[in-house]
């Protein structure tokens, strides 16, 4: 496993807890998506200019592993680290509970890119991103 790369603390909002007052399932997708957002946002890019530069980027899969709940109250705090394979970009994500530490979402998103309507290693992608070799 690599180093995260970046972290965002999420508080849980109480419209996201299902009947049995734990976050419903759905919610930790859109979690992770924001989290992959505000990423980029820190890399210095964002999806309208990816739009602008032709760069459409698609999720193909995700795995996730659900540990433990979050309930209302908690804060999460969202990492992640992402690695470029072919034509996929790989976000390796895990959320934490921040008060204990604890692992309460483990996921991979694989995300390809469209580049003028054709699928794309789209290495300008990575480049944008400010990520090297090692990262």
């Amino acid at each position: 496993m690599r180093e995260y790369i970046f972290s965002l603390e999420i508080p849980v909002r109480d419209y996201e807890l299902d009947s049995e007052g734990i976050v419903n399932n759905a919610n930790y997708l859109h979690y992770l998506e924001h989290t992959r957002h505000a990423f980029i946002k820190n890399r210095g890019y964002s999806f309208g200019k990816m739009s602008a530069d032709g760069i459409v980027p698609v999720v193909n899969r995700i795995e996730i592993d659900y540990k433990r709940p979050l309930r209302s109250g908690d804060v999460m705090v969202s990492r992640l680290w992402v690695e470029h394979q072919g034509v996929r970009y790989l976000f390796h994500q895990d959320i934490y509970n921040k008060v204990n530490s604890q692992l309460v979402v483990s996921a991979v998103v694989s995300i390809v890119t469209l580049v003028g309507g054709q699928l794309s290693r789209s290495d300008e992608l990575w480049q944008k991103l400010g990520m090297d070799d090692g990262q």
